[in-house]
């Protein structure tokens, strides 16, 4: 190699190397249970892995039994290897949907679960990281929390297309459970509806209402959360009163009550900020 072309050579790299994403240690699956995906222009994706944020599990969730036990079965039919479904989580902020996701984990990592997270804006790399989980020997959910996409958003595509819409489809050790305030993920407006005919009696969509169906469709769990009434509201604030060594009494369901009349919403997330509040007040 003459020096001319070195000298070029050592530039190049100069230049390509502050555009590299920085080095990580390599997954070990079995030593880590959770990962976040990060898409990158140039090196395609990486995983790189990070500790479970609490050790918040099911039971310490009150006020959504039924859906711990929905998303349970499903979950354990999964790393069971029989038939089980994508889900999609949502309904009213801070009604736990993000960490019924977390205490499942926390659950079931012994049973060979493992959970990698995908932010919105790293759903076009999304083919490429399922691909990668094909060969691997534990079962994977694919997590992406708070989901949402804008009418001009074009990311959701390459998540219909891992869901349902490819030949060969995601791999049987992966599957997407997604989180969301939007039950059909895309915003709705009234004027989708202007297309919508009904043809010898039978309903037919538009095609702005029918693309928006189409996604949330891909999910065959459907899960609702719902703001929690008074009861199940102070049931939840007494739980993490207790959980964090505090006195639970007349005064505490007082303020848990007007707690929520000044935050103006009643939910787990809410009892727990009242909890932290109440026993970090010493009383």
């Amino acid at each position: 190699m003459n020096e001319e072309l070195s000298s070029r050579l050592i530039a190049l790299l100069a230049r390509i190397e502050p555009l590299l994403p920085p080095e990580h240690a390599e997954i070990d699956w079995r030593r880590d249970i959770a990962a976040l995906w990060e898409r990158h222009p140039l090196a395609g994706g990486r995983l790189v892995a990070v500790s479970p944020r609490d050790d918040v599990s099911l039971d310490d969730l009150v006020g959504i039994e039924r859906q711990k036990r929905a998303l349970l079965d499903n979950t354990r039919a999964f790393i069971a290897g029989r038939p089980a479904n994508h889900a999609l989580l949502w309904g009213a902020r801070g009604t736990g949907k993000s960490s019924i996701i977390r205490a499942l984990l926390n659950d079931l990592s012994g049973e060979g679960l493992r959970l990698i997270q995908v932010d919105r804006h790293d759903l076009a790399g999304l083919p490429g990281l399922v691909a990668r989980l094909r060969d691997q020997r534990y079962r994977f959910i694919v997590y992406c929390d708070d989901l949402s996409f804008e009418a001009s958003d074009h990311a959701y595509k390459a998540l219909k297309s891992v869901l349902d819409g490819t030949l060969t489809g995601p791999p049987e050790n992966v599957l997407i459970y997604a989180t969301s305030n939007r039950r059909h993920l895309l915003p709705e407006a009234a004027v989708d509806n202007t297309d919508t005919r009904i043809v010898d009696g039978e309903l037919h969509h538009g095609d702005a209402v029918e693309e928006k169906i189409s996604l949330s469709d891909r999910f065959g769990l459907w899960l609702a959360f719902h703001a929690f009434n008074q009861e199940t509201f102070l049931v939840a604030c007494e739980y993490w009163v207790k959980y964090l060594e505090g006195d639970w009494n007349a005064q505490a369901r007082e303020e848990a009550l007007r707690y929520a009349t000044l935050r103006g919403v009643r939910s787990g997330r809410a009892a727990w900020q009242f909890a932290c509040q109440w026993v970090g007040a010493g009383a």
